[in-house]
């Protein structure tokens, strides 16, 4: 009897977290669950782990960069509501993604493999976080008025990128490109708006060197 009640309330757990559409990741076991696990949103593991580190930078969360909106991404969430004027509602949705600096609307397929060929053949090798600083300062070429406005646009403007010039556009990127990619795409800079990098090791352009340098991660500085 006993075993056929604790059956019958795990049941209606189940039940209640599908009715208010929350998820849980990985296999459900009622003797080990953790709020840790749960994900509220439909948010992309990329998408989330972009909210973390934003909120992480400003001193909201404290946790890790894991992509799971568990208790610590949630609370951290509605702190940052409560600060920005904005239902504190724990959930990113298109209000609190615009003042987090992100957007949620899907980018084409197309301008998706595109950055990450770009970043693949300028990047690959570089640490991760480099990877994703050469897709923002493509994407903050878009923004800017003194670059043209699209991805395509950028990344074939002549004589913009070596990767171009010499081919190596063509090869095919590779998982950690493409993660790199979507991950600018939702609004990472670790550029912190920068519109140029160089290697100082092999650049021979004396006018990139007269760049404001904004910070350098791996090999590249990346300037202003």
């Amino acid at each position: 009897m006993k075993k056929k009640k604790l059956f019958k309330a795990l049941g209606l757990g189940l039940c209640l977290m599908a009715i208010v559409g929350v998820g849980v990741v990985g296999i459900f076991n009622p003797f080990t669950y953790s709020v840790e696990q749960v994900v509220e949103t439909g948010l992309t593991t990329n998408q989330i782990k972009t909210v973390q580190t934003k909120l992480k930078n400003w001193g909201y969360y404290k946790g890790s960069v894991d992509g799971i909106y568990g208790a610590k991404t949630r609370s951290a969430v509605v702190w940052f509501q409560k600060n920005n004027g904005l239902v504190a509602d724990g959930i990113v949705g298109s209000k609190t993604a615009a003042a987090l600096g992100m957007s949620l609307s899907s980018q084409s397929n197309n301008d998706l493999y595109l950055l990450a060929k770009c970043i693949h053949a300028e990047a690959r090798g570089e640490p991760y976080t480099g990877q994703v600083a050469i897709g923002a300062v493509i994407l903050n070429r878009v923004e800017s008025s003194k670059f043209p406005n699209t991805i395509y646009g950028v990344i074939y403007q002549p004589w913009a990128f070596t990767c171009v010039n010499d081919g190596q556009i063509n090869l095919e990127p590779n998982q950690s490109a493409y993660n790199a990619a979507r991950d600018a795409l939702n609004g990472w800079d670790p550029t912190y708006g920068a519109i140029y990098y160089y290697n100082p090791n092999t650049a021979t352009s004396s006018w990139i060197w007269s760049r404001k340098i904004v910070t350098t991660i791996g090999k590249h500085n990346f300037a202003v």
